[in-house]
């Protein structure tokens, strides 16, 4: 039933009806939870509040496979626009994003044009810019791209995703670049062709990523909300002396926040990833989909709306 659930979220988030409609509505089926809201300026307050509890911020401009080269445009300016505003606000974060909002599925050249505006405008304020990994499809064309980037700029960095049997590699060859990485589990639904179907197999690999990585001498962002992965990072970094300056815990917004305070106690350096703008219904959908029991969150908030009607 699990799974089931799990494939449906994910056939939704890439629903263009269901978009269209999430849109209509807002955030009002409970996305609030897990999206810091529509605008920058709602963005930078959640990111001020994380400030105060010791947390540093990963800001990403939701959208994703723009279908025209305008819409890439308009997503390129919102990003060195979230740029601006973290720098004139002053809050401790970066920015994220993602290729196909760029228009990699339009123009690959179009797409690295913009990513070079965004790394230009990051460099001048001092930021450091992520780009987030997505389904395999696109994951050849992006570690191309990163490739190309990491020649011209030092301060940008890739996710690589632990469920895809092609990880280990592709971590090696990237660490002979000094990439900075931010260790992922997945959260896209992929064939067994290509990624692990068994949790207990993407979770080995996981923890074998990340000793490789914290290993190699580059940075190593965490970015897990499993508390056994946590440990057996925490462990492994004790037996290395892994220097607190090479490494990150990573979470999303609105997910694992005892944990996240567990770590900034204990004096780790946490980041949190904070999502925001109108396109975010194939977000919030794969947030569902990675932990089916959240489905309960959303329905006891419509529940509790129409009472209230």
């Amino acid at each position: 039933m699990e799974t089931l659930m799990r494939n449906v979220l994910l056939s939704l988030a890439r629903g263009k009806l269901p978009n269209r409609l999430a849109r209509r509505y807002g955030l009002r089926l409970g996305a609030g939870r897990f999206v810091a809201g529509v605008t920058i300026g709602q963005a930078i307050e959640a990111v001020k509040e994380l400030n105060r509890q010791g947390k540093l911020a990963t800001l990403d401009y939701l959208g994703e496979f723009v279908g025209s080269a305008e819409e890439a445009g308009q997503t390129a300016d919102m990003c060195l626009s979230t740029l601006a505003a973290i720098a004139a606000s002053g809050v401790r974060a970066n920015l994220s994003l993602k290729l196909t909002s760029l228009g990699l599925d339009v123009d690959e050249a179009l797409c690295l044009s913009h990513m070079r505006n965004i790394l230009r405008e990051a460099e001048r304020h001092g930021l450091f810019v992520r780009i987030d990994m997505e389904d395999f499809s696109h994951c050849e064309r992006a570690i191309r791209a990163y490739k190309t980037l990491r020649q011209e700029f030092a301060h940008v960095g890739i996710a690589i995703q632990a469920y895809l049997y092609r990880s280990v590699e592709d971590v090696r060859n990237l660490e002979r670049l000094g990439a900075n990485l931010r260790l992922v589990k997945g959260a896209y639904k992929e064939s067994a062709e290509v990624a692990f179907p068994r949790k207990a197999d993407v979770d080995a690999q996981f923890i074998e990523l990340i000793r490789m990585h914290l290993s190699s001498g580059c940075y190593t962002a965490i970015a897990t909300h499993d508390p056994r992965i946590v440990d057996a990072a925490l462990a492994f970094i004790a037996e290395a002396a892994v220097p607190g300056d090479r490494y990150e815990f990573q979470m999303l917004y609105g997910i694992g926040e005892e944990l996240q305070r567990r770590l900034v106690e204990a004096g780790c350096k946490v980041r949190v990833y904070v999502p925001f703008g109108e396109d975010w219904f194939g977000y919030f959908m794969r947030r569902l989909a990675e932990r089916p029991a959240n489905v309960w969150f959303v329905l006891k908030n419509l529940f509790h709306r129409k009472s209230a009607a």
